[in-house]
């Protein structure tokens, strides 16, 4: 078992125009483990750093602009290079400060390289063209990078949400300063200093630091060119007003209450119900793309019931840095006092709640946000816990009789993030899926283990607006240009 006290406590400076700079004030990261032991401390800028962050990418922005995508692109790969000899220590920093598996810290540090190369790999497509032949005019169409651009990412997966971003940004000539999370920015300024002091400087900088303090310098100044922001509805929905000052673009990836549809038909063997818990539970529910409504056939109810709970009781809870524990704590003390509002009015509602899962040996789940995984067993279609995204270890399952209704009633929500259908038949899979207002509907998956990162990554209403990763990705950081020659 770690023990805490015994872990060293993890600094970060500012990193602005190619150097390292201190602030007079900190922000202090607690293991949410046990809510009390310091990981460590994160530089809190003025308004002013984060001002002279916004300038040094302004100063960098033409001549990173002129080089090639291809001279980019290589740059960016050799500016990874150090990553992978300090993917360990990155994933324990980020495991002590955000509360997952180690595992599924050191898959986020991959997720990340993997991201970038992807990215990278489009550099020929950045300077596509495309002509408009005579008559009447002879004219070319082609992109140009917007400029500066400011990149807020969250708590759950900061390194991998920041490569659907980062990369794609800088191959195709912008400049860009990072806001990594107030609450786990430790692991995220670390990974991106790294690769800023091997590009050329002000081309990267990264800067920590309260919302209030620093927001309104890295969003509403005018040479800021456009804000890409993860998280919640709300926070988007402040983004986008104070990006309304300047007209700055933005791009908006705001969570999702994502449904899954299991089809009579449906394979429900171990790796299926497996995968689906992943699906559902992994990051203790903490992920945007997760399964948050599952929707089963009548005839298959009980045998889904069965299934994930069976895998549902054979986790074992407590820190994330310790052997054998699948199950981590939740992030913030206010989302498991969320959770467990949720899970309240929904058997107060009449529905059957049911928790699995233990302690690992020697954790004290006292201690820390933990929260047992759950089963939701037929609630309301109004229920809280349908209605509003969860966000952590619970999962309503409702069943569903006619496939038209299921369809129905998984469209009806806020959200439009991502969905999954469940059926032997690819091409009934096809047509239903068809029918799903999402971004991106997986089939006989669900969750980003499943994702084709090739593709472009979004959602549809209030999960936000924008597409990240592919040549969409790219294109959303660049602006159309077109020449017109006489015939």
């Amino acid at each position: 078992m770690v023990s805490l006290d015994q872990l060293p406590e993890i600094r970060t400076e500012l990193f602005i125009d190619g150097e390292t700079v201190g602030a007079d004030d900190a922000l202090q990261v607690i293991d949410p483990a046990d809510g009390r032991s310091i990981v460590g401390y994160a530089a809190a800028a003025t308004a002013k750093q984060a001002e002279a962050a916004v300038a040094a990418a302004h100063r960098a922005f033409p001549a990173w602009a002129a080089r090639t995508p291809q001279e980019r692109a290589a740059l960016i790969t050799a500016a990874l290079a150090p990553l992978e000899a300090d993917r360990n220590a990155t994933a324990e920093i980020l495991t002590r400060e955000n509360g997952k598996i180690r595992m599924e810290s050191f898959i986020d540090s991959i997720v990340f390289a993997h991201r970038c190369g992807l990215a990278t790999g489009l550099a020929e497509q950045v300077g596509h063209t495309t002509t408009l032949p005579a008559p009447p005019y002879r004219t070319t169409v082609s992109y140009l990078p917007l400029g500066v651009v400011t990149i807020i990412v969250p708590f759950n997966w900061p390194l991998a949400i920041l490569g659907a971003a980062l990369p794609y940004a800088l191959v195709a000539g912008n400049t860009v300063v990072v806001k990594p999370p107030p609450s786990t920015p430790l692991a995220t300024t670390r990974t991106v200093q790294k690769v800023a002091e091997l590009l050329p400087p002000g081309v990267l900088n990264v800067v920590t630091g309260a919302d209030a303090e620093i927001g309104s310098a890295l969003i509403s100044d005018d040479r800021v060119k456009k804000v890409c922001f993860t998280g919640s509805v709300g926070g988007g929905q402040r983004i986008m007003s104070m990006a309304s000052q300047s007209l700055t673009r933005v791009a908006l990836e705001l969570g999702g209450n994502d449904p899954a549809l299991i089809l009579a038909d449906a394979d429900l063997s171990g790796d299926a119900m497996q995968r689906l818990f992943s699906g559902t539970f992994d990051s203790t529910g903490q992920i945007c793309m997760a399964t948050k409504r599952l929707y089963v056939h009548r005839s298959r109810y009980e045998e889904v019931v069965e299934g994930l709970s069976g895998i549902a009781a054979a986790q074992r809870l407590g820190h994330g840095l310790d052997e054998g524990v699948t199950m981590g704590p939740l992030h913030q003390a206010r989302q498991k006092e969320y959770v467990l509002e949720l899970l309240a009015q929904a058997r107060e509602s009449g529905a059957e709640v049911r928790e699995f899962g233990e302690a690992a040996p020697g954790a004290d789940l006292s201690a820390g946000n933990f929260l047992r995984p759950s089963l939701v067993l037929d609630p309301a279609d109004d229920a809280r816990v349908v209605v509003e995204e969860q966000f952590g270890p619970t999962l309503p399952i409702l069943p569903f009789d006619d496939e038209d209704d299921a369809v129905a009633r998984a469209n009806d929500t806020w959200s439009g993030l991502c969905s999954s259908v469940w059926t032997a038949d690819l091409d009934r899979a096809a047509a239903v899926a068809a029918r799903l207002r999402t971004g991106y509907t997986f089939v006989n998956a669900h969750g980003a283990a499943h994702l084709d990162e090739r593709a472009p990554f979004g959602g549809f209403n209030h999960s936000g607006m924008g597409r990240e990763m592919g040549v969409e990705g790219l294109r959303e950081f660049m602006d159309t240009h077109a020449v017109g020659f006489p015939a």
